[in-house]
């Protein structure tokens, strides 16, 4: 079977571990051929190029910038990156009949490159719902039903409808956001909808050398060690982190490490300047050395914006519960993350309107070192369960299996 991926992602390498490399290494493995289309953005200053990379072939599109940009610009790239896209798809695989079409939002404004695949190959199209946009950026004020903002609203609003609508399947990551779609878009059909959670290949923890790690970092070795890696951005509210933050100084057994990137980064550093001695922020590192900065940490953290009204599941849990450290999450009360945190045992969730919610979880966690390693494990085999690359593999295939 042909597979085309489409993706915003800049994917420099195949051999990267994520969700979404994970899952397309696996297709190549049971014997698909892969395809991956995915954008080069203008500041790297190179041009749209075709390679064979370990049996992918990877088609990489020159785009407007995307990542670490204002919204207006971030916004025109997104707009005409569907037809940069398709003219590249033309000109480089032409001649494949494509089986199976994937696709993740964001963005949205994909959906005329995959209506014309679709209609060129007749190939089963499949969406990995990941972002419910415009809803997100509506509720983080970044956009406006009504007034000037009201027509960009309307425009990305017709352009996800339009995306459901082509998606001969659409896989959501949980049960609520299989829920919010179907209430949100009475006119997609029910049996479009299933859950498709993000997913990762499972891996055996081996040892390391903990304290070595710590000190590398200058992280305390007696501390019970709070780790959030990933993106800080708007969806994750710095503002409500900083406030967890100023408040973790009254605990002695707690240290916070913070590493990663985004545009919300700064002003973790400046919090850091200012003299908070129960705090390490770390750049992004590479992968490997995440994992190894994980393993020496003992909980890692989730934050989301409590303004949120779409049931987010962010992905950077699955680092977590890979490698066997349980979760502490404040997010809104919409996603069903809290939910299934508290129902299998495998880590503290609050709502994020109050920082008095998050001393509280804390204050549950001092001096239970035992509990710790128990949710952890608990986390893992929830995780081995769930949210494997074979999950995620097996739903896609038995779809496009008994389609009609």
């Amino acid at each position: 079977m042909k597979v085309i991926f489409l993706t915003i992602g800049n994917i420099s390498s195949v051999e990267h571990k994520g969700i979404y490399m994970d899952l397309l290494r696996h297709f190549r493995e049971e014997g698909h051929e892969v395809y991956i289309v995915c954008q080069r953005e203008q500041r790297l200053r190179l041009k749209t190029e075709l390679q064979k990379e370990k049996g992918f072939h990877v088609l990489r599109v020159k785009t407007g910038n995307i990542t670490q940009v204002g919204f207006l610009e971030k916004g025109f790239s997104t707009i005409l990156i569907g037809h940069q896209y398709r003219k590249a798809i033309l000109k480089y695989f032409n001649h494949v009949k494509f089986d199976l079409i994937l696709y993740s939002t964001p963005p949205i404004t994909l959906v005329n490159v995959v209506k014309r695949v679709k209609k060129q190959c007749s190939a089963f199209s499949y969406l990995m719902l990941k972002d419910i946009f415009p809803q997100n950026a509506v509720d983080l004020g970044i956009l406006k039903k009504e007034g000037p903002q009201g027509f960009i609203y309307k425009y990305f609003r017709k352009k996800e409808q339009q995306l459901y609508r082509v998606s001969d399947k659409i896989g959501c990551m949980s049960k609520a956001n299989v829920d919010y779609v179907r209430e949100k878009n009475p006119d997609v059909e029910e049996e479009k909808l299933e859950i498709c959670p993000n997913t990762i290949d499972g891996i055996i923890v081996e040892s390391i050398d903990k304290k070595a790690v710590r000190e590398r970092y200058h992280i305390p070795k007696d501390k019970i060690v709070f780790i959030y890696g990933g993106n800080f951005g708007k969806p994750q509210d710095i503002d409500y982190i900083l406030q967890v933050l100023r408040a973790g100084k009254r605990y002695s057994f707690a240290h916070f490490v913070m590493c990663g990137s985004g545009t919300e980064f700064c002003k973790l550093q400046e919090f850091k300047r200012e003299g908070a001695d129960h705090l390490s922020v770390i750049e992004a590192i590479p992968h490997k050395e995440y994992v190894e900065l994980l393993r020496a940490c003992d909980i890692g953290m989730i934050f989301l914006d409590h303004k949120f009204t779409i049931p987010n599941f962010p992905s950077r849990l699955l680092d977590y519960l890979n490698n066997e450290l349980p979760v502490i999450a404040a997010t809104d009360k919409n996603t069903d993350l809290g939910e299934i945190i508290t129902k299998y045992e495998f880590g503290w969730w609050c709502e994020s309107n109050r920082v008095e919610n998050y001393r509280k979880l804390l204050e549950q966690i001092e001096g239970e070192t035992e509990l710790i390693s128990q949710k952890g494990m608990c986390g893992k085999a929830y995780m081995m369960d769930n949210f494997t690359t074979e999950h995620a593999y097996k739903t896609i295939i038995n779809s496009y299996n008994k389609r009609s």
